[in-house]
């Protein structure tokens, strides 16, 4: 019964990941018309580190025995998505964004190594 359970969770925490995986894709190329285009936004930093930390602590919860694989992924997607912005027309792809989400997944692999040892 207890695999069970796991298996149903892993497979929740897979179809979790992917869909917030997609939902930070559609949000980050969607045209941003009414937020003012400033060289440095620290709130821009602040929501892709946040982006990044969810991505990474589900992420490493899915897939808790590819953990390299999920980051290294995880940094490759933000690069992409820099790039895909820069391409838009309507969005700027920024490398200081790609830092934001380096903090953020360190931040979500902290997140995902406490619950995974507060709650098993």
């Amino acid at each position: 019964m207890t695999a069970v359970l796991t298996a149903t969770g892993t497979h929740r925490a897979r179809l979790g990941f992917w869909a917030l995986a997609a939902c930070v894709v559609v949000l980050s190329l969607l045209p941003g018309h009414a937020l003012p285009q400033v060289a440095f936004s620290l709130w821009d930093k602040a929501q892709h580190a946040l982006a990044f930390t969810a991505l990474a602590t589900v992420g490493l919860h899915a897939y808790p025995r590819y953990a390299p694989r999920v980051l290294v992924g995880l940094l490759v997607l933000g690069g992409g998505i820099e790039l895909a912005q820069a391409a838009t027309g309507w969005r700027h792809g920024e490398w200081a964004d790609g830092l934001a989400d380096a903090v953020g997944l360190a931040l979500g692999t902290l997140l995902a190594m406490a619950t995974r040892r507060l709650f098993g």
